[in-house]
This record gives C-alpha cells, structure tokens and sequence, in this order.
C-alpha cells in the first residue's frame, strides 16, 4: 500500500491557507487603489486590458504547484518487487514448546516468556540463516516455513502461547518430525533444529527421531528452561494452580537428562537457561562454526518512489501559468521569479538525499554486522551530521558508539534519537540501550532511571525489567554500610557470653528392654499396613494417568 517516507514534511501544506490569503489581500489592495482615483471612467480605461479572471486562474495554478511539490518532497512510495537475496548461512528449525508447562514460574515472568525472549534474541543474532517455527504441545504444527524475513519470525514467536496448540501434553518426537519435514531432504547438511523446552516428555520416541535425523545431517542443539526442583502451574483460565485428576497438586521439573541426550544423539549440544545472553551467545557461536553454503531468498528490500511524477505536473502547472497572461490584447512569455524553479530544485535534492542517507545507513549496517564498528560508528555520523533528524541514524550510532567504548557520545546519540522516534517500542530500545551504557559505567541511578521510562513507555519489555531488578539490587548493595571490625568482635564477645549462661540440655531417660521392644513391634505393624496400601494402590493404576500439561 503505498505511503509518504517524509509526513513531516506534508506540514509545508499550511502555505496553501497563506498564499489565499494573500491572494485575497492581493484584491482587497487593487480595490482600494482604484477608489482612491476616484473617477470610475477613468479607472475603467486604465484598467480595460486586465482579465480578472486570468488572474484567478494563475492564483489556482501556483496554488496547485505549490501543493504538489510538497507532495513529492513527502515522497510518495509502495512496496517494490521482491528481489533474489543470496548469502552464506545455513536453514534452522525453531522448535518451541507451548504446552501449559511452560507456564510454571521457577523462571520469571514464566518459562514461555523467556523462551521467547531467548529465540528473539537469537533471531538477531543468525542475520545470514533462513529460519522457520514449530510450535508444539500435544501435537507439533508447523507455524512459520523457512525464510529469510526475520521481522516475520519475530513476529509469530511473539505471538505464540499455550492456546496456539488445543491439544495439551508434551511430545518432542512430533516436533523433531515435523522440523525435519520442512528441511530439504535432498541435502545432507546445513540444517540445525533449536528445541527449547522444560523437557516434560509424554512420549517416548524423541531419541529414535533425533539419532534418525543425525544420520540426515540435521544437528539438534536443546535449551532447558525451568528448573530440576520444578514449580507449580498457575492455569490461565482459573488463576489457580493446576491439579492432576485426582487433586494433586502438579509440579513441573525440567528434565535435563532427556534433552541432553536428545542433543548428544543429534551431534549437537545441551544448554541450561540461566541467562539470556550467555544461552544465545553460546548457541550463535556453535551455529557459527557449522559450514555454511549460499541461502537464496526472497525479500521485499526496494521501494518505488512517485515523486518524480509529482514534480512533472508540477513543472506542467507552472509552464501553464507563465503563458497565461493578465494582459488580454498580449500574450507572450513572461519570467517569473526563480523561486518556483528553486522549489523544485529542492524537492529532487531532498529527495536524492533521503535516498542516499538509505544507502549510507545500509552500508553503516553491513559494517556493523561484519564488526567493524569504528567504521560503522563513521558511517553513521557522516549520516547525522547531514541530518540530525534521522532518528535511525543516531540510534545506530549510539550502538557502534558504544561498542566502540565511546559510552558518553552513545548516551548522547541515544537521547537525540528518543526525541526524534515515533512509536513507544522504539523509544523504549532506545532508553533501555542507554541504560545498557549507564550500567557498564556503573552509573546506577541513571541506569535505574531509563530502565523505569522503558518499562513506562512498554510494559512488556522484559530485558529492561530484569535489567532493572539487577540494577536495584547492585544500587542496594552499595547502600549497604561496610561492617566494623570492633563491632563484630564486640557482638562476638557478647554472644560468648550468653552461650556460657545456657544451661546444658536435659538428657531424656533411656528406655528399658520391654518398652523397646514394644515400640519395635508398633513401628513393624505400621510398616506392614503401608506396604498392603501401597501393592493396592499400584494394583489399581494398570495404565499411566493421562497428562494436560
């Protein structure tokens, strides 16, 4: 659908409003002038020769150019043709478990979140791969195919939840089948699964799938999210925690032992989840080292412009309006001020810079993502000193500034971007990035202050949140007072003194042989009557209670 790169320049409308005005002031004048001649006779003989009505027509025309030039410095565009990206990478299959599990809270918010938050991470991370999602629960469904549209994988991982899957339960082996239906079976290598999962397994086919999909070249790497000692489940619908069928509370433990060896079958390896950027690091890292060949895709990268048409009728209104003349008995060609002319100079030199700051800002990217931030940091400053309003330029630059060690410029290019940025995502990336710096540079009232406008600005940012929490606790241990040596010896000294004040424990009388053997005989009739429970309680369950979480 096409849209204007520049609205902020459609304000240069307000000018139409203004030259009416003048124009009507312009008739007003005309009219006094001629009352103050007096004779209505003579003003008309003096006068036989303009055209009112010529005049309105020129007003309409130049209004008309002016409205359209305004038009094309906005530039109008739509979404081009998509065009053949080739680059060296590998394809990669996203496997996330939605079941109500990953509900559990032993990770804050929950497992789910933080999941997500650790494969949107990755996705940045693996710019050269063409990735695709499965989500899966009871069963595995396919949920994004294999493509090198980023924007879009992002966009479905944050939007899966425990309702995409209707049917509950765990089951890794349909998930592994269903990620290796999407690969191309012709090739023996350059595939990898992700699977990131509390490993709550419910079936027992997951290690069979992945040793069958190692021998396909497919190497599986698992991430572990939750915890051995496991946590209750907090069901959506009721707000209560979850129940099995016979009113047990359900804890839900990570199950390390099934995804390691799910990993290892697959020649891949087994990562627990304790923090989000030590995990995808180190899994970026492993995909890294995996040979890569040539990916082509499809990406909608160009835009078609229409603002060239916008200055060819305005150059057709403004011939039209310098051969029309007021004169009615002459018609020749009169020059007019090289104002018009400038304007739409202007246009096309705005334009042609907006293009080429694109371009700039491209490069400053590739530069960027090849490590070269000092020149990245270069790029995008010949960008911002051009145009101090590109609000994606300085924020950047203030990310190779940064990693350039350059912590003051980056807050500051940081803060010149929030100012010129339009949604509240964005400003929030970009208050989160700065405190990202201030906290480095161990500047924790700051660090704490633009984690706060974060989170204000988006409530669901979750790394300014724990961003923010590791904050606050370093702020409180430096709050805390450093203890004194002569207090602690003097609390020393007076704790000595109350355990010499204690009075010894009272011995309790020992029991003499009859009382011994009696309790014995006790103990052994209780121990008989659990053993009979338990054999009827195992004689009853003949088959494994169902599961829906």
């Amino acid at each position: 659908m096409p849209h204007f790169q520049h609205i902020e320049y459609l304000f240069l409308l307000a000018l139409i409003p203004v030259l009416t005005g003048i124009f009507i002031y312009a008739i007003y004048r005309k009219k006094a002038i001629a009352k103050k001649i007096g004779d209505k006779s003579l003003v008309q003989v003096l006068t036989s020769n303009y055209s009112s009505t010529a005049y309105l027509i020129k007003f309409l025309l130049i209004v008309c150019t002016v409205g359209i030039l305004v038009l094309a410095v906005a530039n109008l565009r739509s979404a081009g043709k998509s065009e053949k990206i080739s680059r060296n990478g590998i394809d990669i299959m996203i496997a996330l478990d939605v079941s109500k599990s990953m509900l559990a809270q032993d990770i804050k918010p929950n497992r789910l979140d933080r999941a997500k938050q650790v494969l949107s991470r990755l996705v940045d991370k693996l710019s050269n791969d063409r990735i695709g999602i499965v989500v899966f629960a009871g069963k595995a469904y396919l949920q994004m195919p294999l493509t090198g549209d980023h924007a879009a994988s992002k966009m479905y991982l944050s939007a899966a939840t425990t309702e995409t899957v209707p049917t509950q339960g765990t089951v890794i082996s349909d998930a592994l089948k269903m990620c290796y239906s999407s690969f191309n079976t012709k090739e023996k290598k350059y595939k990898a699964v992700v699977l990131i999962s509390d490993g709550e397994d419910h079936d027992e086919g997951a290690m069979k799938t992945a040793a069958q999909m190692a021998q396909e070249g497919v190497v599986i790497y698992t991430i572990g999210i939750g915890s051995p000692q496991g946590s209750t489940i907090i069901d959506e619908v009721t707000n209560q925690v979850k129940t099995d069928n016979q009113g047990n509370t359900v804890i839900s433990k990570l199950n390390e032992e099934e995804l390691r060896e799910i990993a290892q079958k697959a020649n891949g390896k087994y990562f627990l989840f304790q923090n989000t950027d030590a995990v995808v690091d180190n899994i970026s890292a492993e995909i890294g080292n995996m040979e890569q060949r040539n990916v082509t895709d499809d990406s909608l990268v160009n835009y078609r412009s229409y603002f060239q048409y916008f200055l060819l009728a305005a150059l057709l209104f403004l011939i039209a309006e310098i051969f029309i003349s007021e004169n009615k008995r002459k018609n020749y060609l009169k020059i007019k001020p090289a104002l018009s002319i400038l304007f739409i100079c202007l246009a096309s030199t705005v334009s042609a810079q907006s293009q080429n700051e694109k371009l700039a800002i491209k490069q400053g990217n590739e530069e960027y993502k090849k490590g070269d931030f000092s020149k990245a940091a270069d790029t995008y400053g010949k960008v911002v000193e051009k145009d101090p309003g590109n609000a994606t330029a300085q924020f950047n630059h203030g990310n190779a500034l940064y990693k350039t060690d350059k912590k003051e410029e980056a807050i500051s290019a940081y803060e010149r971007s929030i100012s010129k940025l339009n949604t509240a995502a964005e400003k929030s990336n970009a208050y989160y990035n700065k405190g990202v710096v201030l906290q480095n540079d161990k500047k924790l009232p700051e660090c704490i202050e633009a984690y706060k406008k974060a989170l204000m600005l988006a409530p669901d940012n979750e790394d300014a949140r724990q961003n923010l929490q590791k904050a606050l606790q370093q702020q409180k241990q430096q709050q805390q007072p450093k203890p004194d040596p002569k207090n602690d010896k003097k609390k020393q000294d007076q704790q000595k003194n109350q355990d010499q004040k204690k009075e010894p424990k009272q011995q309790q009388p020992k029991l003499n042989k009859k009382d011994a053997e009696e309790k014995l005989k006790a103990l052994m009739e209780q121990e008989k009557n659990l053993q009979d429970k338990l054999h009827k309680v195992n004689a009853a369950t003949v088959t494994k209670p169902e599961k829906d979480w």
